[in-house]
């Protein structure tokens, strides 16, 4: 599991690649995840979709109605299972989208990367820690971009915390919560039986929804890491046959995973899933410091501010006084272009600026495959009768060297 020793290469913390003023893509993947993201690229500026990759046509055809209606020249297609890899070593990509199933992101990654691409993929990306060395293994050797498409990290709520926590306003956070609690079972279930494999599972697949803000405003691998973490999901329950399915006679199924992180420094981390029960859509973001506290509850509304100067319960006073410089410059478009309040034209925006600039990203490898651990860790831990389990390092020792993320100009 650790692949700490006899490592050579330098890490690729704060890398920086050439700028490209005209980003040349190639969409893999056109799912529904592809297709909300397809349309965000309609209304940025400085890109050119060279491809779109996917097995159904009715993907393709859809993605090429999208592009025609905003008049944008319709790219080559491919649909076949194994044309992501003729995609990668074409001379015309800078940088692989990547939105196919789950069980593919690593190594069209990996792929993608050997062959000169800056690579974007949905979350996780990856599996398993063998997995997420071979991402680090690549990122570094090939010196490519490598960023997990982690959505929640430009919602407004979250930015805004961000913004407290960099200027200090609620002290050093000691304690963090995050969830993603979402009543999938028959959207996915009935329908998806791909989502079975992956989702119901022991331990927590899907946990960087809650975990990514949270890492971001406590310095994670920029003067923290994680450290270990604990695991337990609950015992399995009959649910009702969802469209003549009963999901529980199929898979292995805990409806509520929490697992418990700690980090190098001694602080604690609280994730929860729970894809498969009856419950309201909850991704909470709970922050914990010296000064002050901060939560957002459920639908992403304010629920508590306080610090040493009083308190804030009231939504509009909390963005009044602490949107974060970011979002307050762009996010009346993000919500008015993109799906989920916006969160996803700010991470493509954003992502496509950093590549113009030659910037480092807001995202980097490093989180990409730490916050994806917690797909194998977190079954470990339950498998192994609730133990502690240690997550790697994968700076491999640099876990210290970046300064608090600031969002590059």
């Amino acid at each position: 599991m650790d692949n700490q020793v006899s490592h050579r290469t330098p890490h690729a913390l704060l890398l920086q690649c050439a700028p490209i003023p005209i980003v040349r893509i190639a969409f893999i993947g056109l799912g529904h995840r592809g297709k909300q993201s397809l349309e965000n690229y309609m209304h940025l500026n400085g890109v050119d979709i060279r491809v779109i990759c996917d097995l159904h046509q009715e993907n393709r055809d859809e993605a090429k109605q999208t592009l025609e209606a905003h008049h944008k020249a319709i790219p080559d297609e491919y649909g076949c299972a194994d044309d992501w890899k003729e995609i990668c070593l074409r001379n015309d990509i800078d940088l692989v989208y990547i939105c196919t199933n789950i069980k593919m992101h690593a190594e069209i990654a990996i792929y993608a990367m050997e062959h000169g691409k800056h690579v974007a993929c949905e979350v996780p990306i990856a599996n398993t820690i063998e997995e997420c060395w071979r991402v680090v293994d690549t990122a570094e050797k090939c010196r490519r971009h490598c960023i997990m498409l982690e959505n929640c990290c430009y919602e407004r709520f979250e930015m805004a915390a961000l913004n407290l926590c960099s200027k200090g306003i609620i002290g050093e956070v000691t304690h963090a919560e995050g969830s993603y609690i979402h009543d999938l079972r028959k959207i996915n279930f009935a329908k998806r039986p791909d989502y079975v494999d992956h989702w119901l599972t022991t331990g927590n697949p899907y946990p960087t929804h809650g975990l990514g803000p949270l890492c971001q405003a406590m310095n994670i691998h920029r003067g923290d890491r994680l450290s270990w973490l604990v695991s337990v999901s609950n015992e399995q329950f009959n649910y009702p046959e969802v469209e003549g399915r009963n999901i529980i006679d199929e898979c292995q199924l805990g409806n509520m995973n929490t697992t418990i992180i700690r980090t190098l420094k001694g602080k604690t981390i609280v994730v929860q899933h729970d894809i498969s029960s009856p419950r309201p859509y909850n991704r909470r973001y709970l922050l914990s410091g010296t000064k002050g506290f901060v939560e957002k509850g459920e639908q992403g509304r304010m629920e508590y501010f306080v610090d040493c100067w009083g308190e804030i319960n009231v939504q509009d006073e909390f963005f009044a006084k602490y949107e974060h410089p970011f979002y307050r410059s762009n996010g009346e478009l993000a919500q008015r272009i993109g799906a989920h309040e916006g969160m996803d034209f700010m991470m493509d925006y954003r992502l496509i600026h950093c590549l113009q600039q030659g910037l480092p990203l807001d995202m980097d490898v490093y989180d990409a495959v730490e916050w994806s651990s917690l797909v194998e860790l977190t079954s470990l831990s339950i498998q192994r009768g609730n133990i502690p389990v240690e997550i790697p390092d994968f700076t491999r020792g640099a876990w210290n060297v970046l300064p608090r993320l600031m969002f590059a100009p």
